[in-house]
């Protein structure tokens, strides 16, 4: 093989809210905890065993902005980008190390009636908007209108590529 891969992709729930830091020249971070869980039944024991793991993912610019306005603590999100390891040196001196998941792309899996107002039930059929999300396949190459439900950091992409798919989900 000639090339490497660094790819991830994760569905789970935020943690807390987007946390930004803006800078000179008009760029920012967003940074945001995700849970995603794992369950298994134990052999031995017979009991039902639940892990969670915690991903630290870091989103730039535009769709920092994007999940600072729409994201919101217990959120359903779809994450896709890669893993990157970070080291510094703390003000106490100490080398501090971290992994984080670059965000390249994302799709809200929280319907926003369900985020807006989770004591609702009846509202099961809402009308989709740019913030209203269905969970569905997504390419970085897949052009995005505006009233996508995926978000894409700008990468060179295909512009031919079709948005319409047979896929169930």
């Amino acid at each position: 093989m000639a090339g490497t891969v660094n790819k991830v992709i994760l569905i789970g729930h935020t943690g807390d809210e987007v946390k930004m830091k803006y800078f000179e020249g008009g760029n920012c971070i967003g940074r945001f905890p995700l849970a995603t869980n794992e369950e298994y039944v134990n052999r031995s024991t017979g009991e039902r065993v639940s892990n969670t793991e915690w991903h630290n993912c870091v989103v730039r610019n535009k769709a920092a902005e994007v999940c600072e306005k729409y994201l919101k603590k217990g959120d359903k999100v779809y994450v896709e980008g890669r893993i990157k390891n970070r080291q510094w040196t703390a003000e106490d001196g100490q080398q501090r190390y971290t992994t984080e998941i670059q965000v390249q792309e994302f799709t809200f899996l929280t319907p926003k009636n369900e985020a807006a107002a989770p004591s609702r039930p009846e509202q099961s059929a809402p009308a989709r908007t740019q913030t209203q999300q269905q969970p569905r396949a997504a390419a970085p190459q897949q052009p995005q209108s505006p009233s996508s439900n995926t978000y894409s950091q700008p990468v060179a992409s295909d512009s031919s590529a079709s948005d319409d798919d047979d896929l169930p989900f």
